[in-house]
Parts: structure tokens; sequence; C-alpha cells
């Protein structure tokens, strides 16, 4: 049976209830879990394990094949074991509001200039991000800092849904955002939604609010070369 990845249905879920699978060397996979695992861009959830009579730090998650393996620090948990897996929520929420922040970046650069992405990466409130530019505008720094913040203080709600493959290969804003190049076996689509602003096929965590990103800073500009243009942002 695969992991069931709780965090997809309630990413303010900070512990769960669980079973070890499988185990390999130091790490373990579950049954159930709260930690995100690498992937999208996005970085792995560190967090804990308890069990009866034990404990250890999760250092790292990684999704393989239906699985998702925890990496531990010490002697861990039998295959069988019943475990509590508890997520550091100080750096999940710090992910969350730095992947919304970038999903917005995303919606206001498409909204001012149809200009789409070409790749990204994110750590606890600091990204970047690119875009097919070439040059960018005039004060575009300036202007997106503002257009971001804007949406930030507007407070959109923001709404996660799962919508069979044909359905959103239907939806012209998830073209946009590529959803024809998640793999023919995903049948079902995960969808996150900042309502009237930016909509994304996306696995990751994010904050239910745009209120809830904080203030959004460009610190830097840099050119990739011809039609690529990076941001560099940190929230605070």
């Amino acid at each position: 049976m695969p992991t069931e990845m709780l965090f997809l249905e309630d990413a303010y879920l900070r512990q769960a209830e669980a079973s070890v699978v499988e185990v390999d060397g130091d790490a373990v996979a579950l049954d159930r879990t709260v930690l995100y695992p690498t992937g999208g861009g996005q970085p792995h959830d560190t967090g804990k394990l308890r069990w009866d009579g034990g404990f250890a730090e999760v250092v790292d998650v990684r999704k393989k094949g239906d699985l998702v393996w925890h990496t531990l620090v010490g002697e861990g948990p039998a295959v069988g074991a019943h475990v509590t897996v508890e997520v550091d929520w100080e750096r999940r929420h710090q992910l969350m509001r730095t992947h919304t922040a970038l999903h917005i970046l995303c919606g206001v650069i498409w909204n001012r200039w149809q200009t789409a992405v070409t790749g990204g990466n994110m750590e606890p409130l600091t990204a970047r991000m690119d875009f097919e530019f070439d040059p960018l505008p005039e004060g575009f720094a300036a202007e997106v800092e503002k257009l971001v913040n804007d949406e930030i203080a507007a407070d959109r709600p923001i709404a996660v849904s799962f919508l069979e493959r044909p359905e959103a290969l239907a939806d012209e804003d998830l073209i946009r955002t590529k959803v024809n190049l998640i793999p023919e076996s995903v049948t079902t689509i995960r969808v996150v939604d900042i309502v009237g602003l930016d909509k994304q096929a996306d696995g990751g965590t994010h904050v239910v609010q745009t209120g809830e990103v904080g203030a959004f800073e460009v610190v830097k500009t840099e050119s990739k070369g011809k039609g690529n243009k990076r941001l560099r942002i940190r929230l605070s």
C-alpha cells in the first residue's frame, strides 16, 4: 500500500499516528505521514518520530515509488511498530509561506506581462524564480514587489482541490502551468487556487490566505541568458 500523504489534504496537521511498513538502514517507511518529501522545488520537512520506548529526529524525507521514507538519527523502530510522526512546525510554516509567495509571484507576473515561469527553488523564507523575460521591463523589481505585497494585503483565500486528469487538461489556467507534463500515470491532479489570482497543479504545502505570507521583498534580479531572468526573493 502507498504511504498516505496527509499534508495533501491538510498542511496544518502537525502530527499523526502511523505504522512502520519497511526499514532500510537508518530510514523507515510509514503507512501515513505528515512530513513532506523533497519534490517540486520544495525541500523536505524535518521532524520527530516517537514510539513506545523510543524517539528519533527525522532529518530527511524522500518518496521512492509509492512509499515515503524518513531518515532518522539514531536507532529506529522495527517493522510493525506504531509511531507518532511530528513535523517541525516552524520550518514547515516558513516553507508554506514561501511556496505561496512564489505562486503569488507567478500570478502577478502572468497577469501583468503574460510571462511564464521557467524554474525555481526555495528554502524557508528565501527563494529564486526564473521567467521568460528578455530584457526585464524598466522598474521591474519595484513594481513586482508592490504587486505581490498588494495581493498579500488583499488576503485572498487559497483553495486546494483534486481534479480528474481530463478535467484538469481542459482548464486553460492549468494548461499554462504545464499540467500536461505530469506523467500520464497520474490520473488525479491536485490544484492549488489563489482565488482570483493564480491556479496551478501543485503537490506542495501552502497557507490558506495570502495575508499569512508576510512581507515580500525582491532582493536581486539576475540575467541567466537570453530569455531567462532570475528573481531572488525573501519574506519577513
